[in-house]
């Protein structure tokens, strides 16, 4: 099966968040905890794992939910897991009861202080980073200038640090919210990409950039994304290429990681199920999307199609497993 294009990939998001907007839009943590922290569990293992860290999904899980150390790792991975899932919920939580609707920017410097505190600080009590000037301590911008990436890509003199991020949260919180004649998500991306090469903090830089990202996309109405730890080589070389001026290919993996969290997490948990929703919010390990479509085409699954998509209901897909599994019994040996 050939790759769908970037022009379809974007018309796939945008359909997903209108499916999501037509069942009430995203819900606050307050009022779906066990949505948002299934995404929590997801970024803080694979954003953490991104940088190096070691803990497995399982082992995250088991640190977030119950508090169990498991798994025989070093301190410094279980604080900077720890910190990372304060620092999600705290940005999630900000993000929707301080939408840009209410006449609030998209984001602040002070938010992103806040968030780099949140997600460096506790290691950093414990092991802090070698040579470290206090002034550059959580929370504050770099007072040492990085030496250029794998990449080629030098990072501005520590002086002109403080002055880009007031440019960069200049460009975000204008009108246009920094994106241009391109879609929406190519924006994000693009900025994305402009904090990471301006690296203002000490260390975190990463982890602090990605849930920036996640900030804007759900202030600006769509669901966080998760890179995926599989994704890291494609997303270093999507940021390197956004470095050089297309923001293209990045933009193409967060629409994919955005619809993602839509059709993975969202979108059932919030339909109930009876309610018709697209065939890729019911795939799962039962049944993949095309086998779902292929019941559909054929009769053997309740399912409606409508504007050139498939719909239906968790309740037919679990009518459509019990008849499969009745046939499966009574065929012939």
């Amino acid at each position: 099966m050939p790759r769908p294009s970037r022009q379809l990939v974007y018309e796939r998001l945008e359909r997903a968040v209108d499916e999501l907007q037509r069942i009430g839009g995203l819900p606050l943590p307050d009022e779906a905890r066990s949505i948002w922290r299934n995404i929590w569990y997801e970024e803080t293992h694979h954003s953490t794992a991104i940088e190096g860290n070691t803990l497995l999904l399982k082992e995250v899980q088991l640190l977030l939910f119950e508090g169990r150390a498991v798994g025989g790792k070093e301190l410094n991975e279980y604080l900077e897991v720890r910190a990372y899932a304060d620092a999600a919920e705290w940005v999630y939580a900000q993000a929707l009861h301080s939408a840009p609707h209410t006449g609030g920017p998209m984001i602040t410097v002070t938010e992103l202080r806040e968030i780099h505190r949140l997600v460096v600080e506790p290691a950093w009590l414990q092991f802090p980073p070698d040579q470290l000037d206090q002034r550059e301590g959580p929370g504050s911008f770099r007072r040492h200038n990085i030496e250029a990436f794998h990449s080629g890509m030098k990072p501005p003199e520590w002086p002109q640090v403080p002055s880009l991020v007031m440019d960069w949260v200049e460009r975000v919180n204008s009108d246009s919210h920094g994106l241009g004649e391109r879609h929406a998500i190519e924006g994000f991306a693009d900025l994305h990409a402009e904090f990471e090469r301006i690296h203002p903090f000490r260390d975190g830089n990463g982890r602090v950039g990605r849930l920036a990202l996640n900030l804007l996309l759900v202030r600006y109405g769509y669901p966080p994304s998760v890179i995926y730890k599989k994704d890291r080589s494609k997303y270093l070389r999507s940021l390197d290429r956004a470095d050089r001026g297309d923001p293209g290919p990045l933009g193409e993996l967060l629409a994919r990681a955005v619809k993602h969290n839509v059709d993975r997490f969202i979108l059932p948990a919030l339909a109930g199920p009876h309610k018709l929703v697209p065939l890729t919010a019911l795939a799962g390990a039962d049944f993949t999307q095309n086998a779902l479509v292929l019941a559909a085409q054929r009769g053997r699954l309740r399912a409606s199609q409508m504007n050139g998509q498939w719909y239906s209901s968790r309740e037919y897909v679990e009518e459509y497993r019990r008849s499969r599994y009745r046939r499966q019994k009574t065929a012939p040996a």
